[in-house]
């Protein structure tokens, strides 16, 4: 699997269809090339409008120039972007639906962990959930505010965190053998292969106007992991 697609571009800007494990921008240990390195190389400039977590796949957009660049970057602050998102997350929810208004701040001590906390920055996640296995659930959100992690720590909060999250999850993959109770490795298998392994979250809509006025709208369907997980969750689970 590629570890970006392009999915638009003009003179102004790129969207990007990310994969998960590939860095949005450099980290502070430059541990990995990033999709905004990859993206230099090709164009020569390229300016950051907002980013991903390294491990959440999906829709992304990177402005060509500074015009462009201030211009989205306003226009995320001033949450007229539209960016909605689908998670699997830890059991099912009681309220299916609502907003979940909550200030983040990170932790004194831990770097880039991020809390709940009342001096903590304006933080606000719409969920809907979209189908229940009971042990998981698909849920579909809408942020309205763009801070470091806010899904993560909004549905942990909830008491229903990411599949796979290792932050603020128990972090561990998803097995057939949790879901299908009979299940038996293949004689040539030594262990089982888990269905997922990353963080179970992926930026699927992404709409906006850009300098000009002209209203674009991405869309990416689930990469093939999270499929294949929500396929055995039907397949299994009642």
């Amino acid at each position: 699997m590629k570890p970006f697609e392009i999915i638009f571009e003009n003179e102004d800007l790129v969207v990007v269809n990310k994969s998960a494990g590939l860095l949005s921008i450099p980290d502070r240990v430059q541990s990995a090339p990033s999709l905004k390195d990859i993206l230099k190389e090709k164009y020569g400039q390229i300016f950051t409008v907002h980013r991903l977590d390294r491990d959440t796949s999906g829709l992304i957009v990177f402005a060509k120039n500074e015009a462009m660049h201030q211009f989205l970057s306003q226009s995320f602050e001033s949450r007229i972007v539209e960016k909605r998102y689908l998670g699997i997350v830890t059991g099912e929810l009681a309220q299916k639906s609502g907003r979940i208004d909550q200030p983040l701040a990170e932790h004194p001590a831990k770097r880039g962990f991020m809390v709940v906390h009342k001096k903590g920055k304006p933080s606000s996640t719409d969920f809907e959930e979209l189908e229940t296995f009971g042990i998981l659930s698909l849920v579909q959100f809408n942020i309205h505010t763009g801070r470091t992690h806010q899904i993560r720590v909004h549905m942990q909060y909830a008491g229903h965190p990411i599949v796979c999250d290792e932050l603020y999850g128990d972090g561990q993959p998803i097995l057939i053998s949790s879901l299908k109770k009979k299940y038996k490795l293949s004689r040539h298998e030594e262990q089982e292969r888990p269905i997922l392994n990353r963080l179970g979250l992926h930026a699927s809509q992404l709409s906006f106007k850009d300098v000009h006025g002209l209203e674009l709208a991405f869309e990416a369907p689930l990469p093939k992991d999270l499929k294949a997980l929500l396929q055995q969750l039907r397949k299994w689970t009642v």
